[in-house]
Formats: C-alpha cells, sequence, structure tokens
C-alpha cells in the first residue's frame, strides 16, 4: 500500500491510500485550525463550528444530511482538537461520490441557521454541564490549563458558558471563511478508492475553497510551557489526580522518545506504574502515563484514581517510579514498547479509519506521508541511556503541574511534592 498525494491548483491537498480488498472508503476534512486558533472573544466557536457544518446547507436540511448518509448505510462524523478540526464519512466504495459531495456541501455551503444555531448552542451548553459534572473531564481540562497558563492551548475546547452563547451566524461564517483556506485543508481517502477519480471528484466539489492563504490568520503564539496547580474539593467517592512535567513536541528529537518512556512508565499492564502502584501495593484503580505532543510544545504526565484514604501514600510510590525509572531501564522494557508499536502501526494498516486519520496527522505535521520503516528506525535507535537521560531531564528539571479533584484533603500542596520529587532523585540524574 503506498499514499498518493495530489496538491491542487487553490492549494488544497488530497492524500488517498488504496486498500484494494474492503469494500468500505473513509474519507475526511483534516483543517489546520482549532481551539487554539480562537481569538478570546471566539472561545468555543472552532467546537461550535463542527457541530453547525451538519445543521444544513443551501442544498440539504439538516435531517436530509443524516438521511442521504444513512440511506446508503454510511455516517458521519467530526471532532474538534487544540491544533485541528475533521469531519469525516465512512461508505461502501460505490457510495464515494455521495460522501465527497456531503463533506463539501456541510464545509462550503453551510447556512448557519439562527435557529438551528440556537437549539445547537443550547445542545453544547448541555455537553459543557456534562463535562463539568465528570471529574475525570475537569482534571483533564484545568490540567492542561495550569500546564499552559493564560494561552489558548490550554483552554478548554468546548468554550464557556457565556461565549457559546454570545456566539451570532456571522461570527461562524467569518471564522469559517478565516481559517477554512486551501492551503489549510487536507481531503484524505482510505480504502476501496482510487486515486484519480477521487481528485477528479474532490476537485468538482471544493472549487468554491478560497486558493490562497488568508492574512488575517495571524500565527498562533508559540507555547510556553509553565506549570502549575488546580485543585478543587467534591465529596466524590474517589480523587482524580494528574501530575506533569514539560513534554516534547511532535518535531522534537526526543518526542518518539517520550512516547516511549511514557509507554515504559505506565502505557499498559506490564507497565511499571500498574505492576507498582495497582498490582502490588492496590494504591488504585486507575494508573497510566502518557506524552501529548503539539506542533511546538509537549505534555508528559500521570493520571491516577484513588480513594482519598489511599492518597497520601500513593504520590510517593508514583515519585519513586519517577526517579528508578531515571536511574536504570532495562532493554526488554524498551523492545516491549517496540513491539507493541508495530503491532498498533500494522493494526492501523488493517483499518481505513486509522490510516486516513493517520495520514492526516502525519501530512499536516510533516507535510508528508511518514513510512513505517522509518517511524520503527526511529524507535531501534532509541536506547536505554538515552531515556534515563530524557527521564531525568523530564522529572527533575520542569516545573510541576498538578490537578486534582474529588476528596484530595491529604494531597500534598505542589511545592511539597517538588520538594518530595526532589528528594527522591537519582544521583546520575543530580550529575547530568
Amino acid at each position: 500500500m503506498k499514499v498518493r498525494i495530489t496538491r491542487l491548483a487553490n492549494g488544497l491537498t488530497v492524500a488517498t491510500e488504496t486498500m484494494a480488498h474492503l469494500e468500505s472508503v473513509v474519507m475526511g476534512v483534516w483543517v489546520r485550525a482549532g481551539s487554539r486558533d480562537e481569538t478570546a472573544s471566539e472561545h468555543g466557536i472552532a467546537h461550535l463550528l463542527e457541530h453547525m457544518a451538519f445543521k444544513g446547507t443551501k442544498r440539504r436540511t439538516a435531517r436530509q444530511i443524516a438521511e442521504e448518509i444513512e440511506n446508503v448505510g454510511g455516517d458521519l462524523n467530526a471532532a474538534t482538537s487544540a491544533e485541528t478540526t475533521s469531519f469525516y464519512a465512512r461508505v461502501l466504495k460505490d457510495d464515494v461520490a455521495l460522501g465527497i459531495d456531503i463533506l463539501a456541501d456541510i464545509l462550503t455551503h453551510s447556512v448557519f441557521d439562527e435557529a438551528e444555531l440556537e437549539r445547537e448552542k443550547h445542545v453544547i451548553l448541555q455537553e459543557i454541564g456534562a463535562a463539568n459534572d465528570t471529574p475525570d473531564d475537569v482534571v483533564y481540562d484545568r490540567f492542561t490549563e495550569a500546564a499552559f497558563r493564560d494561552q489558548t492551548i490550554g483552554r478548554p475546547i468546548l468554550g464557556t458558558a457565556k461565549t457559546v452563547q454570545s456566539f451570532r451566524s456571522d461570527q461562524i461564517r467569518a471564522y469559517l471563511n478565516k481559517h477554512y483556506t486551501g492551503d489549510r485543508m487536507l481531503v484524505v481517502a482510505a480504502g476501496a478508492v482510487d486515486h484519480d477519480a477521487f481528485v477528479r471528484l474532490v476537485e468538482e466539489r471544493f472549487g468554491d475553497v478560497v486558493d490562497a492563504s488568508n492574512p488575517a490568520v495571524a500565527s498562533v503564539p508559540e507555547a510556553r510551557y509553565s506549570g502549575g496547580e488546580y485543585r478543587e474539593k467534591r465529596d466524590l467517592m474517589d480523587a482524580q489526580v494528574m501530575i506533569g512535567f514539560e513534554g516534547r513536541a511532535y518535531q522534537a528529537r526526543d518526542f518518539y522518545a517520550s512516547q516511549v518512556l511514557a509507554n515504559i512508565l505506565g502505557g499498559g499492564m506490564s507497565s511499571r506504574l500498574f505492576q507498582e502502584v495497582r498490582e502490588k501495593r492496590g494504591l488504585c484503580y486507575s494508573v497510566y502515563a502518557f506524552h501529548w505532543g503539539f506542533s511546538d510544545a509537549g505534555l508528559f504526565g500521570v493520571h491516577a484514581a484513588t480513594g482519598a484514604e489511599d492518597l497520601g501514600e500513593l504520590l510517593p510510590v508514583i515519585f519513586e517510579e519517577l526517579a528508578r525509572v531515571a536511574d536504570h531501564i532495562d532493554v526488554s522494557e524498551i523492545d516491549r514498547s517496540r513491539a507493541q508499536t508495530r503491532a498498533a502501526l500494522l493494526m492501523a494498516q488493517e483499518s481505513p479509519a486509522a490510516r486516513a486519520s493517520q495520514i492526516a496527522r502525519q501530512m499536516l505535521l510533516f507535510g508528508r506521508p511518514v513510512d513505517n520503516s522509518e517511524l520503527m528506525d526511529r524507535l531501534d535507535a532509541i536506547t536505554p541511556q538515552r531515556l534515563t537521560d530524557l527521564a531525568g531531564r523530564l522529572f527533575f528539571d520542569t516545573p510541576l503541574t498538578v490537578s486534582a479533584v474529588g476528596p484530595i484533603d491529604p494531597l500534598l500542596m505542589a511545592d511539597d511534592m517538588h520538594k518530595a520529587l526532589s528528594g527522591v532523585r537519582p544521583a546520575r540524574a543530580a550529575a547530568e
């Protein structure tokens, strides 16, 4: 399987991967614009636009959009992140033209009807309320806010009740016209798709897309990891706790090493945190590590959920594991992480949805698809010494981020956590 790429006259890029053994196609439009691209008065508008795109066009009502795709057994969906927004459809191979026609219609001819807008704003207000009622959602949102204080990259994607209620149709249309230009859009398809035929469809349906970059779009400020603390007491059965450190951006040298480190530390049932904290000591019912990459920043974190009675003992044990991973990593642990990554890459090749998403992400980040063999070569270059050096820099040389929700009285304050973490710093990390 090989990714084919065509750039159209209006700057829009089309990428496909033919998976001839399949009967279906997943296609989507990825836009290099997300919540991070919003001004203060636009907070939440990228997500609202994602919703409103399905609420009627000049040719179709909201019901007709839903019925036409489901009449052929297909489905539509969309997602908003900090840096991108995506709209995608899955259909059988004979219905590719319908799928791309609907995607083009909702992105180039949406009417943003005021009555539909009021209904959808009400839906999103319910979504915001539900998120605020869900402790593990709150702890994640406040974690990124604390890590990137007073920056758009750290704001909740949904917006606030105040900003969402303030939006008008003309604001949504202005945001779309400003950011949804050919140079910022990518159309990807994977599955039983013919590249040349698909390109012709995209040329026909997306002809209204502006053919040049918009000078009104200012570059977003570079992200600055600050670290910080958020604590919220709630009368709950368990406490949600996150601790974090500055990570690495997608294109940074240590990005893949950070992913491997997170996997070794807390990426599965065989990981150090799961085995030590959950299996051996029974201090929590959930614990894992993660590394999030952005275009110019990263965030490394550990999340744990536990009862208040175990909270006082939990953090010191996690800190000890952070120190141990900065002191020694066995080759077998790296080999296990490589095997897991390789399996994930190969399994993704069996899913058109996974491949379309993977191709789009790589194209937006690197400007090209990245072959699996290249990814594995990068992983093969990672050594124990490189990982322990990285762990020492991540966990002991960057400000701490703490987010906690629930019965958190036994939890140390951030300054005390920093002292406790410094107290277990291994000698080798201190010397570097």
